[in-house]
Formats: structure tokens, C-alpha cells, sequence
């Protein structure tokens, strides 16, 4: 115990409401390239009842918008915005690009921290706006979020719990090009939330026919180990999860292995929402994306599947492209929603770092929970793992490595817990299967509880382990040898005899 402490749709005004982003029932009847049908509005791959009488051409459709972005940033306003926010705010954020798009317009990207550009055993999260070129509101919300951080870091305990405890890394727009255009999909007319690779169809595996801006996305998220998401949609009110299809391409609810985590954090951004959990359409405001209707190729399970990172849809204006007028009314009904979702994977969760007993070096081990079919990695550099899981549940860590012995221990998934591994090397004969349930709550002989530290300080931290151990056990010898001589000299005192009955 001493050790442990020691180390510790679209809306035209009043005029009418087009449907979801993600979609409706409408949006079952997937068309591409088509703008305008006879009696049906087909726009930029999703087909939308609009009325009898309704008619629309491509023209007037691109003047609607050109109206309705009036107030908004445009690609350049959003490029200053993000240059003036660094030099304001240079002390917690860098900016940088992850890519261009088609057109050529760079993809920045703002990093949020007290130590910002630098490696920490800290979770990385990630917010992205504006995947669809006609849902600019997320590309908005996400320039006020940075600037509120930045103006409330210490002064608001919440601000302040973020920068100092996640590297936030903020991606206004996905798709700029598509923006300008006033369109859903980008300069080449795809839909990148359907361009990612799928787990159940062969869809988009060829690299060279991914657009540039997925491209973008896919080498950003393998250079950050991010611990979770959140891509910012328009045209619902609702937090989606995965799966978002099935193998029988049936609609029905479709969970991953991480269901429960997942709707925990659903819930955790509608419950925070100013209306998004009154939902009559969707109970408690979240839904399984397959439940809802399949999409394949998207972002959010691709996340999940390749990088072990927990990403939601966020559906977050009834309205896809609203009166300018309403982002300020937007903002304050999701900022509670936006700051408590990445503040939740510090506030809760199971953390820390895997290390080797002789060397003391970072391992990336595999990181598992039983029960649950699913695996993360810590990371290489520094061997961080970041593990989310839903409260109210006592589960088993699992940590495995080649070459080494695995290791458990049991947690409580209603707080953050912070367990850092130490691995035996594993030699000859030695088993490297984990015998039994390991789940021994309270057994630090099972893992041990510390701060984090930087790799060069390990090995001095081991050897001053050694000592103090050394010198705690002098200590108690000397004592138990004081204690002894003290009762010697009474055994050989003059004692009263004790009646005898």
C-alpha cells in the first residue's frame, strides 16, 4: 500500500424542412447523381420526398443554398478562423493539415492541449465537421467550441479538465469542396460516409479509387491513436452507434461488441443536449445505426473495426443548412453535449501503461476485456492503453504480449481506473495461457497502481522501488527485534501468579 501511494434536411426559413442527413425512411431508395425528379427531390445521392407540386431545379437549388449560406464561413473565412484562433490561443493548440481535398483545399486541423504537438500518456479525441458539403453547422459549432476552450481554460474546472487531461484534435471541415458547391458529396461526387472500407462488403478496398479527403482521414487516424470520436451531421436530432449495417442488408438492430459502452456514450451527449433525449421518433435521443437504416462504407465503423476507436454520429440540427441566425441557439443546445463527451473518457474508463519487469520498457500489448470479443492495442510509443466501458459493471482486464506472461485484473466501471501492467518475461516452459478468473479485486499482487511516467525515468523508478523496499524492511526488522527485547525483559520479571480454580 505504501508502494502504491508512492507511485501512484434542409431548411429554407419558414418555407420548408427537407429530411435527415443521415436519412429517413426516404432514404432507403438510394439514388446517386441525380438533383431533380419529377414529383421527387433527389439530392446528391439521397432521394426525398418533397410533395406533389414541388418542383426544383439543379440552378435553383444551388441559388436556395447560396441564400442560406449567407452568414456562414466560407472556406476561406473558415481558413482565417482557424489561423487567428492558433495565434490567440498558441499556448494550448497547434494547427495543421492532414491532407487537401480534391479541389486542393487544405484540410486544417486544430489541436487542443497544455502540451500540444507532444506525446503524453493521455487519450486523444477528435471532433469532424462537415463530412457532407450541405451540413455546415458542425463546421461552426466546432470553431466556438475551440474558442470557448480556449477563453474558459482555468477558469471553468470543465475547460480545464480537457486541456490538461486529452489531446483534442478538432477537423472542421471534411469536406470543403462539397461546401462550396453547396452539395452532399465532394468535387468528385462521392459520398465519403460511404467511402471507407466495409466489414461486410468488398466496398472501396482498391486504395487508388479512395478521394483524397478519406485518404486523409485514414492516415491521420493511423498516425494518432485517437481513444474516441464524434463526426458532426445535420438533418436529425439524434447520437448514432454501430453497427451501422448488417450482413443481410436487413434494417434491424445490429450491435457491436462494445453495445452497452456504446449507448453509455450515446446517452452521454443526448442526456447532456438541451432536447435531443425528448425525441419521440428515437427513444432517450440514440440510435443503432443498422436499427435506424444500413449504410456501408461508412466512417464510424471503420473506426471502430481498424483502430479501436469509439466514434459517433452526431446528428445535431433537425435543419441541415438553418438560418445563420440559429447557430448561436445551436451552439448553447450542443456545447454541454460536445464538452462532456470528451471530458467522459478521462471522468471514466480504465487507463495506464503496460511495462516489462526487467527492462522497464513501454510494451503494446493487446488489451482486453472477457466477455467481450473485441481488442485494443496500447500504443507503441509509449504503451498507453485508453480502455472505455460502460458504468455499473465489474469487468476483468485482460493484458497479453508475445513473450511474455499475460496478466488480469478486475476493475469498477463506474469511475476512471488507472492500472498500470507490469509483464514478466516469459522463459522455457513458461505459460503464456492466463489460468484462471485473475479477477481478485483489491490483489495488488495482481497489478500494480501508478502515475504515469516518462520511458527514461522507468528504470530509475524500479531501482528506487528496490531501495525503499530494502529500507522499509530494515526497518520493520529493527522493529520486531526492539519488540522482542521488550518482551524478553517481561518474561523475566516478577509476574503474579493467576488463581487457580
Amino acid at each position: 500500500m505504501i508502494l502504491s501511494l508512492l507511485f501512484l434536411s434542409l431548411n429554407l426559413s419558414s418555407l420548408f424542412r427537407l429530411s435527415a442527413s443521415r436519412g429517413s425512411a426516404a432514404d432507403r431508395f438510394y439514388r446517386s447523381g441525380d438533383v431533380h425528379v419529377d414529383g421527387i427531390y433527389v439530392r446528391s445521392g439521397r432521394q426525398l420526398l418533397a410533395g406533389e407540386n414541388f418542383r426544383m431545379t439543379e440552378e435553383q437549388y444551388i441559388q436556395m443554398l447560396d441564400k442560406l449560406a449567407q452568414g456562414y464561413m466560407s472556406n476561406f473565412d473558415l481558413d482565417k478562423a482557424i489561423k487567428d484562433f492558433h495565434r490567440r490561443c498558441s499556448n494550448i493548440s497547434r494547427i495543421y493539415s492532414i491532407g487537401k481535398s480534391v479541389l486542393g483545399v487544405p484540410l486544417w486541423t486544430i489541436e487542443i492541449s497544455n502540451m500540444p504537438g507532444k506525446k503524453e500518456a493521455e487519450p486523444a479525441f477528435k471532433f469532424i465537421g462537415n463530412v457532407h458539403g450541405d451540413e455546415p453547422v458542425g463546421r461552426e459549432l466546432l470553431l466556438l467550441l475551440a474558442n470557448w476552450l480556449c477563453d474558459n481554460y482555468k477558469s471553468d474546472p470543465l475547460a480545464t479538465l480537457i486541456v490538461d487531461n486529452v489531446h483534442l484534435h478538432i477537423l472542421p471541415s471534411m469536406n470543403p469542396d462539397g461546401f462550396a458547391l453547396r452539395r452532399r458529396n465532394n468535387a468528385n461526387n462521392i459520398d465519403l460516409n460511404r467511402d471507407f472500407p466495409d466489414q461486410f462488403f468488398p466496398l472501396n478496398d482498391d486504395m487508388d479509387l479512395r478521394q483524397p479527403e478519406t485518404k486523409a482521414i485514414m492516415n491521420w487516424v493511423d498516425d494518432i491513436e485517437f481513444t474516441a470520436s464524434a463526426s458532426l451531421h445535420g438533418g436529425a436530432l439524434v447520437a448514432n452507434y454501430p453497427w451501422d449495417g448488417t450482413e443481410d442488408k436487413k434494417r434491424k438492430y445490429y450491435g457491436c461488441p462494445d453495445d452497452e459502452t456504446y449507448k453509455f456514450l450515446a446517452t452521454l451527449y443526448s442526456g447532456s443536449h438541451y432536447n435531443m433525449s425528448k425525441s419521440t421518433e428515437f427513444p432517450q435521443g440514440i440510435t443503432n445505426g443498422a436499427l435506424w437504416y444500413p449504410i456501408y462504407g461508412g466512417m464510424q465503423d471503420w473506426n471502430y473495426i481498424h483502430h479501436g476507436c469509439f466514434e459517433l454520429t452526431l446528428e445535431i440540427s433537425d435543419n441541415k443548412w438553418p438560418n445563420a441566425s440559429e447557430l448561436p441557439t445551436l451552439w448553447e443546445y450542443n456545447r454541454m453535449s460536445m464538452l462532456n463527451l470528451v471530458a467522459g473518457i478521462v471522468k471514466t474508463g480504465i487507463h495506464g501503461r503496460v511495462i516489462s519487469s526487467d527492462e522497464g520498457k513501454p510494451l503494446p500489448a493487446s488489451i482486453t476485456l472477457r466477455g467481450i470479443n473485441y481488442t485494443i492495442a496500447a500504443s507503441k510509443s509509449l504503451a498507453d492503453y485508453h480502455r472505455l466501458v460502460a458504468p455499473g459493471q465489474t469487468y476483468e482486464v485482460i493484458v497479453t504480449m508475445p513473450g511474455y506472461k499475460p496478466k488480469s485484473a478486475c476493475v469498477d466501471g463506474d469511475r476512471a481506473v488507472t492500472i498500470d501492467f507490469v509483464l514478466e518475461p516469459a522463459h522455457g516452459n513458461d505459460s503464456q495461457v492466463l489460468e484462471g478468473s485473475g479477477c481478485y479485486i483489491g490483489s495488488k499482487s495482481r497489478f500494480q497502481v501508478m502515475e504515469y511516467m516518462p520511458e527514461p525515468q522507468l528504470q530509475l523508478y524500479v531501482l528506487l522501488i528496490i531501495l525503499i523496499s530494502a529500507f522499509l524492511c530494515l526497518a520493520m526488522r529493527k522493529k520486531s527485534l526492539r519488540s522482542n527485547h521488550h518482551m524478553v525483559n517481561q518474561r523475566h520479571s516478577p509476574q503474579p501468579k493467576r488463581a487457580a480454580v
